[in-house]
């Protein structure tokens, strides 16, 4: 009986090294399981997983002409649950920033992205896409300039005067 691709075997650990473990298999072959194939969840060392002379049941992904096998234990154990993750609380600064028309609570002088100006509550126009794109490479350009100047400040720039 020759190894396919697909199918699941049992064989036995014969070594286990840095990047997987070695399996022999039926009829005197030997596969590898990567260490990437050892477990769902993430495995740093071999040994916490496998064992030599521990016998396991694998799945043969790959035969190359060289005699190469690649073997799996992953993709025989279901994926585990995801795991539910905590509902963060409702932040009650949200709010209060929403509620004051766009402006910054007094005593507030973070720095802020974008425009200073404070929204008003009154819905605007539709804006057209080339209005948009205008904005905002307009905004990038600003940006970029900026980080221009403050990079060149700080290394020298180009054409940089140097006193001597």
């Amino acid at each position: 009986m020759s190894l396919e691709v697909g199918a699941i075997v049992e064989g036995e650990v014969t070594g286990i090294t840095n990047f997987g473990a070695f399996v022999q298999l039926p009829e005197g072959k030997v596969g590898l399981i990567h260490i990437s194939e050892v477990s769902n969840v993430y495995v740093k060392d071999v040994h916490d997983f496998l064992k030599e002379h521990d016998k396991v049941k694998v799945k043969v992904l790959s035969v190359d002409d060289r005699g190469k096998i690649g073997l799996s234990i992953k993709q025989l154990t279901p994926p585990p649950a995801p795991q539910a993750r905590p509902q963060r609380p409702q932040n009650d600064n949200r709010e209060r920033r929403s509620n004051n028309n766009g402006m910054r609570p007094q005593g507030d002088n973070r720095e802020r992205r974008g425009s200073m100006r404070p929204q008003s509550a009154r819905p605007m126009a539709p804006v057209s896409f080339e209005d948009k794109l205008s904005k905002f490479l307009k905004d990038s350009d600003d940006r970029m300039l900026d980080l221009k100047r403050n990079t060149e400040s700080k290394r020298g720039g180009r054409g940089a005067r140097r006193d001597k």
